[in-house]
C-alpha cells in the first residue's frame, strides 16, 4: 500500500504540524521525535519500555546513515546480537514487543514511510 495524496492528515504533536498517509505513517521521517513516537506508540497500545527504545534507536541510525529504513531481519539479528542469541531468537522478542510486527508497528512508531511491499516481519 502507498501513500494516497488526497488520503494525507496533518496533525498537531506537541505543538508541531505533522503529516501522516492513509494508514497513519509519518510523510517525512525528518520530522520524528520521541513524541511522536509515544503518540504512536499510545495509538497501537504499546507502552515504551527501554527494549522498545533500543529497537527504535536502532531503526533511526540504520535511516539516518543509509537512507532507507532498515529491513526486518536487522531489526531481529540486533534483538538477538543485544541478547546474545541469534536471529531467530530475536525475531521471537521482537514481536514480544511489536506483536502486529515490523512494518504495522514498529516502523509506524520509529517514525519511517510506509513501506511499500509488506514484509513477514
Amino acid at each position: 500500500m502507498r501513500t494516497l495524496p488526497d488520503k494525507l492528515t496533518t496533525e498537531k504533536i506537541n505543538g508541531r504540524p505533522v503529516t501522516r498517509d492513509e494508514a497513519g505513517y509519518l510523510t517525512d521521517p525528518d520530522l520524528w521525535d520521541e513524541d511522536i513516537a509515544r503518540k504512536f506508540a499510545t495509538e497501537e497500545d504499546i507502552a515504551l519500555a527501554e527494549e522498545h527504545w533500543a529497537v527504535i534507536r536502532f531503526m533511526r541510525d540504520y535511516l539516518e546513515e543509509h537512507g532507507i529504513a532498515p529491513d526486518a531481519r536487522f531489526a531481529f539479528r540486533f534483538l538477538g546480537s543485544r541478547h546474545g542469541t541469534d536471529g531467530a531468537a530475536g525475531r521471537k522478542r521482537f514481536f514480544e514487543l511489536f506483536p502486529y510486527g515490523y512494518v504495522k508497528q514498529a516502523c509506524k512508531i520509529a517514525g519511517m514511510r510506509q513501506p511499500r511491499a509488506w514484509s513477514t516481519g
